[in-house]
């Protein structure tokens, strides 16, 4: 069946790829790296056998609510990363394959690797056939079975020296829909999709395991007509039914455009409603723990040797070099960065208000090979389309001598003093005093969650330039404490985020 939302998915899909692909090959994007020897860290289900003894999951469950409005039907698409362990052989004079360590070819070096191949489950049921008891019969069963395949390697001549080969271990897992109405004035339902990895496999260590797992696991969700509930910013009314929803190793947000509806992705990964591609982004990178700038100048400045070992890596690696090495200057000065929260004030229009009437010229993003050299592809990088905005130029600081960016002698705010102690709950909280961390969960930062209950020692109270008080803590028992006291990096919390405790401070 045709899903309605294809387009929508399509834009999701984008989004959706840079978590699927995350941390997929790492800078130097050699297989020989250190940083690429330990991989697959989000979204990874295991069988269940190896999640009873190596401390992973075999099971991600999202839980979301919508309105159905004129929608009467899910249609649901499941997407992972299906490991291909792959192996080189080199052909001998005899006729035999032997397997090596790697095969020099001209253009790359050929190494073991573990590729990761994109699977999709789908589903497209209407509503009624997902409540219970009917549900039951709407579970989606999959079973990828063991398979071998072999890619010939031929030298610039076109004869063949070798061979890769690749194998594919039994992944099967399961798909488990459910639609409930909630009771109350508005018309609610409560979605529930639940992924099971179900592979029955005896397996030694992670590195067996995740052949038979699924990698980057995630969903995308949609009913047409409908309207999701953002489960971060929901509307008063729903708050109740949103803080009943469990969500299990996975974090469901709005997809599309703002004030789009009709589509939610739930990533393994942390992200607000309606994320988006930096439009400065020139293509995918694969290391989001590093900036796009840096990456594409260590990229560059690479090794020929280097650059062979990674286009040998994988396919997606050689994307990389490719499009490093193509990049235009215009685009790499792009990469300096964007202060899109000051287009309000400066009046500088966005990327959207450049948009030409006409269509708009596609992106290279992941999955989509990037021009190289002697490729006979389409250039990466065209020249800029009449309408598009050039390239960022940043902010141009004042002028002359004794013009700071900041003068805290100009600034009245500057001059306001921070008092020394806050009360909190009718005590008073100052400088060794001691509290229980309460972040809130709208306001505080994702990692403060992980503080939650954990006592502290206030450090300092301390004021910012929009007039808040906060106060800055070190965490019992962390081992960084003489370190953050050293160099002053303490967290920072507001007082209604804590609660004073009656201990002294250790």
């Amino acid at each position: 069946m045709r899903n309605p939302l294809e387009d929508g998915f399509g834009q999701a899909r984008a989004v959706a790829d840079a978590v699927l692909f995350e941390g997929y090959v790492l800078y130097p994007y050699r297989a020989s790296s250190a940083k690429n020897q330990l991989r697959w860290q989000f979204g990874v289900l295991v069988p269940p056998g190896w999640a009873a003894t190596g401390g992973e999951h075999a099971v991600q469950r999202t839980e979301v609510l919508l309105e159905p409005r004129a929608g009467d039907r899910l249609h649901a698409e499941l997407r992972f990363l299906h490991v291909r362990r792959r192996t080189v052989e080199q052909l001998g004079s005899d006729g035999r394959y032997t397997e090596v360590a790697e095969l020099e070819l001209p253009d790359r070096v050929l190494v073991p690797w573990d590729e990761g191949h994109e699977e999709r489950v789908l589903i497209h049921a209407p509503f009624d056939e997902l409540t219970e008891p009917q549900a039951v019969a709407r579970v989606v069963k999959f079973d990828l079975p063991p398979a071998t395949e072999r890619e010939p390697v031929t030298d610039s001549e076109g004869r063949t020296v070798g061979r890769l080969v690749r194998h594919r271990e039994r992944l099967s897992g399961e798909l488990r829909p459910l639609v409930e109405e909630l009771p109350g004035p508005y018309r609610v339902l409560r979605l529930t999709v639940a992924v099971h990895n179900t592979t029955d496999a005896d397996v030694a260590d992670r590195t067996e395991a995740l052949a038979h797992s699924m990698i980057g696991t995630h969903l995308l969700l949609g009913v047409p007509g409908g309207r999701f509930l953002s489960m971060t910013d929901p509307p008063e009314w729903a708050r109740p039914a949103v803080a009943e929803c469990r969500n299990d190793h996975t974090w469901p947000v709005l997809a599309g455009p703002p004030g789009a509806e009709e589509i939610m992705l739930s990533s393994p990964i942390i992200l607000e409603d309606h994320p988006a591609l930096a439009d400065e982004s020139p293509g995918p990178l694969y290391d989001a723990t590093e900036i796009d700038e840096i990456l594409s100048l260590r990229t560059a400045a690479l090794t020929e040797r280097e650059k062979r070992e990674a286009r040998g890596t994988d396919a997606r690696a050689a994307e990389v070099v490719d499009l490093v090495d193509s990049m235009p200057q215009a685009v790499r000065e792009r990469l300096h960065g964007a202060i899109r929260g000051l287009r309000e004030v400066t009046g500088e229009p966005g990327p959207e208000e450049f948009a030409p009437a006409g269509p708009v010229p596609a992106r290279a993003g992941p999955g989509l090979a990037a021009a190289g050299a002697g490729s006979g592809a389409a250039d990466p990088y065209p020249a800029p389309e009449p309408g598009f905005p050039p390239a960022a130029t940043g902010l141009t600081l004042p002028d002359g001598p004794g013009h700071p960016w900041w003068d805290p002698a100009q600034d009245p705010a500057a001059e306001e003093e921070v008092p020394a102690a806050v009360v909190v709950d009718g005590r008073t909280v100052r400088a060794g005093s001691r509290v229980l961390l309460t972040p809130g969960a709208r306001r505080s930062d994702a990692q403060d969650e992980f503080l939650f209950g954990r006592r502290a020692t206030v450090e300092a109270v301390v004021g910012d330039f929009d007039g808040e008080t906060h106060l800055a803590v070190v965490v019992d028992d962390d081992p960084g404490t003489d370190l953050r006291r050293a160099q002053g990096r303490f967290l920072y919390f507001r007082p209604d985020e804590v609660a004073p405790l009656e201990e002294e401070a250790p």
